[in-house]
């Protein structure tokens, strides 16, 4: 009886053994969820830290964007003012170069074609002053030409 006495002393103590392991493992376990648990909630309170130290940012980004986007168009609808002007300023140019040339330069023309005529009819008297005085002209100057 004493060898089956010390097979069932070694059952228990294995048996404890196992019993003891397992504790062991499921401590652990249970350990291993509540470090988990606390990593989990660490986690969230950092994202919702970060989450409401970014929402301020965003609404400045919104912000700057929609300032941005109105001041593009703003200048959009001054460069499209700024053309029509130049515009309008060129056409007008335009129209009063041509109300000079013909306020200034047609009648120029027209005085200098008077002037014109002035001349020729100046110099045709002049010609006819010289056929009544002769061609003693004409004979002192054909000795001076060289030809």
């Amino acid at each position: 009886m004493n060898g089956s006495g010390d097979a069932g002393t070694w059952n228990l103590v294995l048996l404890g053994t196992i019993a003891a392991a397992t504790l062991i493992m499921a401590l652990i376990q249970i350990g291993a969820l509540v470090v988990a648990t606390r990593v989990a909630r660490q986690a969230q309170q950092t994202l919702a830290s970060v989450h409401n130290d970014i929402r301020p940012l965003i609404a400045k980004i919104s912000a700057v964007a929609d300032d941005a986007s109105r001041t593009a168009t703003l200048a959009s609808s001054q460069v499209q003012k700024l053309d029509r002007l130049l515009t309008d300023l060129s056409q007008r140019v335009d129209d009063t170069a041509t109300v000079v040339q013909q306020a200034i330069v047609t009648p120029a023309r027209e005085g200098m074609a008077l002037l014109a005529a002035v001349k020729a009819g100046l110099a045709a008297l002049r010609g006819f002053g010289d056929v009544r005085r002769g061609s003693s002209r004409a004979e002192e100057e054909d000795p001076l030409f060289i030809g």
